[in-house]
């Protein structure tokens, strides 16, 4: 009977050795994801306060970042331009006007 016993938990060793494992990892999988959503919204937070002063509304597109006569401008919220995304638009080298294509200098004309 003490055999047979024996065997059993010898045989269930490696499971339990496994899940022990298993359980560790999750713990530190767990920890890590943590660490990077903490990380992750510091960053965040640093990039919106940067872009603050840059970003305005206009009324039928919503939210731009930049200066919006640059030629390279994304005409997005998010980056600035192909050229330079980080910025700032002042003071750019690669700056260059837009040029109004036909249909949009009637408008204003």
């Amino acid at each position: 009977m003490l055999k047979t016993l024996l065997v059993i938990a010898i045989g269930f060793l490696p499971s339990l050795f496994s899940l022990w494992i298993i359980r560790k990892t999750h713990v530190r999988t767990r920890l890590r994801m943590r660490q990077a959503a903490i990380n992750g919204s510091r960053l965040r937070a640093r990039q919106i306060r940067q872009i603050e002063g840059d970003r305005y509304y206009l009324e039928g597109v919503g939210y731009l970042v930049g200066d919006i006569s640059c030629k390279f401008n994304a005409r997005s919220g998010h980056i600035r331009c192909a050229v330079n995304p980080n910025g700032p638009c002042q003071g750019c080298r690669h700056y260059e006007p837009r040029e109004l294509a036909e249909n949009e200098s009637k408008e204003y004309a």
